[in-house]
């Protein structure tokens, strides 16, 4: 089984991964609109600045999010996960089987979608999956299963530390989605200072390299895309993921190309060898 899936993996061609990337992004319909999302940019830093720690920006980066947005169905199984969390690695996850229920719906709902279908639909056609359920279940051991970063206990998830964000040696690690930002700017947990990198892009999707603190820890440069639709965000990391995991992806969204680098958790691994991811985010320069 292992052969013939490095064998299909090794078929997803570079030019296929950039027009896949490109049909998603066209068909990530939930994605946020200039009337349902503004934000508040700001200071712009050059990448040498990042470690200063100074807040250059006196307002909150998110000016409004409209509710139409946040309560569409694949928003609102994304916001009811990221309250699940411990951010400190070190300290156990508990997953009662409500929050299991949560990743179930999340998945699911994602798979609702255009963007979902049509990740799936492309591997499938590649031999990496044979069902959709099939792909349901990968997907939530790679995004889901636990795996310990620290003191052997089982603190960590890719998707916590990609969607959520947690707290290692006294810094911010991971916290690469909006919705999350968004969240801890409006409890007043998250304050903006600035950013080093503004994506090309003139509409939603677009993508932010930015510098924070997040209740009191730093996070010198947090990469996000900005207005992208969870299943987006879902799907565009999973892809890289998969095909080219612990690698630099490059993909293509709207005419521009940008990288996504994930990688991946070698100390543990679950099924026949499968590897859960440890992080991924847009590459900023």
């Amino acid at each position: 089984v292992k052969l013939i899936l490095l064998f299909s993996l090794a078929s997803v061609s570079d030019a296929e991964i950039k027009s896949l990337s490109e049909t998603l992004y066209k068909l990530d319909h939930n994605r946020a609109t200039a009337s349902e999302l503004v934000i508040d940019p700001q200071t712009l830093i050059s990448s040498s600045e990042t470690g200063s720690r100074d807040d250059q920006s006196s307002r909150p980066l998110f000016k409004q999010v409209s509710s139409t947005l946040l309560s569409k169905p694949t928003y609102k199984a994304l916001l009811n996960l990221l309250d699940n969390y411990r951010r400190v690695t070190g300290e156990a996850e508990d997953v009662p089987s409500k929050e299991v229920e949560e990743q179930d719906t999340f998945l699911q709902q994602t798979m609702n979608t255009d963007v979902g279908s049509e990740l799936y639909n492309f591997l499938h056609s590649k031999g990496i999956y044979s069902s959709q359920s099939e792909f349901i279940q990968d997907l939530k051991m790679m995004w889901f299963g636990l795996y310990s970063r620290s003191s052997g206990k089982l603190d960590s998830s890719g998707f916590e530390h990609i969607f959520a964000g947690e707290i290692k040696g006294g810094k911010v690690s991971g916290f690469h989605n909006w919705l999350q930002l968004y969240l801890n700017e409006k409890k007043g947990l998250l304050n903006y200072y600035s950013h080093s990198f503004n994506g090309p892009w003139t509409t939603y999707p677009d993508v932010l390299g930015m510098q924070f603190e997040w209740d009191g820890y730093f996070k010198e440069v947090g990469s996000a895309f900005i207005g992208s639709s969870p299943e987006f965000d879902l799907a565009i990391y999973s892809l890289c993921y998969i095909t080219r995991p612990g690698k630099k992806c490059h993909v293509s969204l709207g005419g521009q190309t940008l990288g996504i680098q994930t990688y991946t958790w070698d100390k543990s691994s679950y099924g026949d060898g499968k590897k859960y991811i440890a992080s991924a985010y847009p590459a900023t320069p």
